[in-house]
Order: C-alpha cells, then sequence, then structure tokens
C-alpha cells in the first residue's frame, strides 16, 4: 500500500542550536510525550466514533436501499475521514500504527478483487488476483488455494488482505468502503465522481449483480473497520502498548517520535506520494480518495493533524479540546526563532492545503487539478508541495534545537528521482 517508504533522509545533525537554548528538563519532555499521547487517544477515540456512525448508516442503506440512504451513507464516509486523517501525524514515529495502519487505510486498490468493474479496467501488472472480483463468486482461487466465500464475513475479506502478496489487493478499510460506495470514477481528470447507484443495494431491483453479497461486504468491511479502529484506540489508553512504548522510552526519544512522524508524513508520504507523484504522472487513479473526490479534505485533515502533533492541542467531534505541554513549547524555549519558523511554514502548508479544498468545494475537484495542461492546478498543487517540503526543514532545524539525535524522514522517488518515477 502506498506509504512513501522509498529512501530516507537523515535529518537534525547539520545545524547548530542557538548559543542561547534553554534545555528542557526530562519532566517537562515527558510532560509533552504524555500529552501527544492523550492527543493520540483523543483522535483515535473520535474516528472510532466516527466510524460507529458509518456503521448505523451502512446499516440502514442495506435495510432500506435509496438515494437518501445512500447519500446519508456517503456524507457519514466523508465526516469518518475527518478525525482518521488527522491520526496520520501519529504514523512512522509509533511502530505499533505503521504496522496496522495497511488495515484501515490502505491505497491504491486494484477494484476487481472486489466488485464488478469497468470494461476498460486494467489492473496491476502481474496482480492475478486484479479480476477475483469476491462479490461474484462464492468460491476464490488465490495463490493456489481454494476459498471458500459462499459466506461474506470479516475474516473472509481480512484474508484477502494483499492476495498474492499484491500490495494493491486491498480488501478492507476506508477505501474499499469507499468504492463500495462511490464505485468507480469513470471520469479521468473530468468532473465527476463514482456514481454507483443506490440500486447495486436494492434486492428487489437489483442492478450490478448480487445485490446481498455486496450488502454483506459492505457491512463485513464496515464492522471490520470499527474492530480495528476499537483496537487502536485501546493502545492509547493508560495500559496500551502504543502509550505503554512512549513511557517505557527516554523522554528525548519520545519527541523524536513525535518529530520523526511529523516529518515524515509531511515531506515522503504526503508531499511526496500522495501528491507529486499524482501530479508527475497526471493521473487521478493516484488521487487518495479517487472514488469520492475528496482528497482535498484528506490532505488538508493530515495537515491538520500535523498542526495538532506540534502545538499540543486537539479539538474534538464534540468541540471539547485535548490541550497541553507541546513540542512548540519546547522549541520556543530552546530556540523562539526556529519555533516561529516551524508555526509559519505550518500556517502555509494549511493555507495552501485550505486552498485546494476551497476549489474543490467551489466545484473543481482535485482530479481535475490534476489534468494535463491544467497550469492553475498545478500551481495550486505545487505551492502545497512546496510548502511540506519547506515545512520539514522547519521539522529538521527544530530537531536540532532541541539538540536531539538526527531523526530518518521517509522519502519519496516522487521528490528525491523523480525521473525514477517513469521507469
Amino acid at each position: 500500500m502506498k506509504t512513501g517508504r522509498i529512501g530516507c533522509l537523515v535529518l537534525g545533525g547539520a545545524l547548530l542550536a542557538s548559543a542561547s537554548a534553554l534545555a528542557a528538563t526530562d519532566d517537562q519532555k515527558r510532560a509533552v510525550v504524555t500529552n501527544y499521547a492523550n492527543i493520540a487517544q483523543a483522535a483515535y477515540g473520535d474516528s472510532l466514533t466516527a466510524a460507529k456512525t458509518l456503521q448505523a448508516a451502512v446499516e440502514a442503506l442495506i435495510a432500506k436501499p435509496g438515494p437518501e440512504t445512500m447519500a446519508a451513507v456517503r456524507a457519514a464516509w466523508i465526516s469518518a475521514n475527518v478525525p482518521y486523517k488527522q491520526t496520520e501525524a501519529f504514523r512512522f514515529g509509533n511502530a505499533i500504527v505503521d504496522d496496522w495502519e495497511g488495515r484501515v487505510n490502505a491505497w491504491p486498490l486494484d477494484e476487481g478483487l472486489i466488485d464488478y468493474v469497468d470494461s476498460s479496467y486494467v489492473g496491476a501488472e502481474g496482480n492475478a488476483a486484479a479480476a477475483l472480483n469476491v462479490i461474484a463468486n462464492k468460491s476464490l482461487t488465490v495463490a493456489g488455494k481454494t476459498i471458500d466465500a459462499t459466506t461474506i464475513t470479516p475474516a473472509l475479506i481480512e484474508s484477502l488482505q494483499e492476495a498474492e502478496g499484491v500490495e494493491a489487493n486491498v480488501a478492507t478499510g476506508y477505501h474499499a468502503i469507499e468504492f463500495l460506495l462511490w464505485g468507480q470514477d469513470l471520469n479521468g481528470t473530468g468532473a465527476g465522481a463514482g456514481n454507483r447507484p443506490w440500486t447495486d443495494y436494492d434486492t428487489a431491483n437489483c442492478t450490478g449483480g448480487n445485490c446481498d453479497r455486496r450488502a454483506a461486504y459492505l457491512k463485513a468491511a464496515t464492522d471490520l473497520l470499527v474492530d480495528d479502529l476499537a483496537w487502536m484506540a485501546a493502545q492509547w489508553q493508560d495500559g496500551g502498548e502504543a502509550r505503554k512504548a512512549l513511557s517505557d522510552t527516554t523522554p528525548d526519544a519520545g519527541l523524536s517520535t513525535m518529530l520523526t512522524g511529523l516529518g515524515s508524513l509531511s515531506y515522503g508520504e504526503l508531499a511526496g506520494e500522495r501528491i507529486k507523484l499524482g501530479l508527475l504522472l497526471n493521473d487521478p487513479e493516484e488521487e487518495h480518495d479517487c472514488f469520492s473526490d475528496n482528497t482535498h479534505n484528506s490532505h488538508y485533515y493530515d495537515a491538520v493533524g500535523m498542526w495538532n502533533v506540534y502545538s499540543g492541542r486537539y479539538v474534538r467531534i464534540d468541540g471539547s479540546a485535548v490541550d497541553g505541554p507541546s513540542l512548540s513549547g519546547l522549541v520556543a524555549e530552546a530556540d523562539p526563532k526556529v519555533d516561529a519558523d516551524v508555526k509559519a511554514r505550518m500556517a502555509v502548508t494549511l493555507a495552501s492545503l485550505g486552498a485546494i479544498k476551497a476549489t474543490a468545494e467551489a466545484g473543481t475537484h482535485y482530479d481535475q487539478l490534476l489534468a494535463p495542461g491544467n497550469e492553475a492546478g498545478a500551481a495550486l498543487i505545487n505551492t502545497a508541495i512546496d510548502g511540506l517540503v519547506q515545512q520539514t526543514r522547519a521539522i529538521e532545524r527544530a530537531v536540532t534545537a532541541l539538540k536531539l539525535e538526527p531523526v530518518a524522514i521517509e522519502g519519496s522517488d516522487s521528490l528525491d528521482d523523480p525521473n525514477a518515477v517513469f521507469k
């Protein structure tokens, strides 16, 4: 799945901190790390709450298929992504999150693994499971073995994740659900998202065939998403493995974890794999939410999540806030100019991704911005990429200001060696 794990940058050792830097105590550092864990607990808890709302909307669609229930479940999916995307700043530095993340947010996917596709569909090169079509077939052959798919369950689709050892075989998570709700977006870089008819779930007047099995797959995928989020939310509670891993390490190592996550999401993952690659290829299939045309929100809330971690403040979906000692505060004590620079760079990133979000909400979606010859669209996207790169360099300076050991930031060929993308 797309994670931007191509190369890495070693940051933090080249610059000298200000001679007037004030060293924070271990207790101060530990308080910042604890607040970070508290924010993670709240954000994953909100993601679970929103996923349960999506689960209820899925059940309503299945019980009474119609334009209203289809619109409602799509809206619930979009809403569910808002808190989840803000958790992505906890990836990379926290191994428990990065090892788990592919279960819920893997992309892009060979949709022919799951359901019917247009005759023009071409799966990933060499992917034997790209036309498996679980929904249409009660018996499946995977890696030479026969699988009984008579009943579609969470366990079945979980077993098909990365079938044949191919990352494009995404059977679970937000994007599998997205495909089941919107269907393929066949508009290329033109206007329009996927437009799966609600009758694909109407067993009395079924379109697309196998409406009962499609409903079973949608329910299984949503139930599994809820279970996976419940598991991760528990890892950040008192005594949870994610929180324990931070408390068991040194305060400096905890700060490095935080900054590794910020830098890697900012640079290799978001600027590189999720944004620059699609622009280089002018390919809407590289759009993060390619079925729903929700990419503008996903990118924006990734940036919000990074700001949450740096500022030490997260606003929950109920309007309350988790607020406490922050990286920003530590950096400001060590070198006020560096802290001001990080905050300024993050503000630029939020503004540039906010401009893309506003453009999409005004009617020109992200895949249209990727169109060859769309100079205005490319300019919007490049401004966001440049902002994220500069933000990463500011994070590098923060590592140095705090006198931490160098941290490894995930890279991306799209940024580091663009010619390799076309080989």
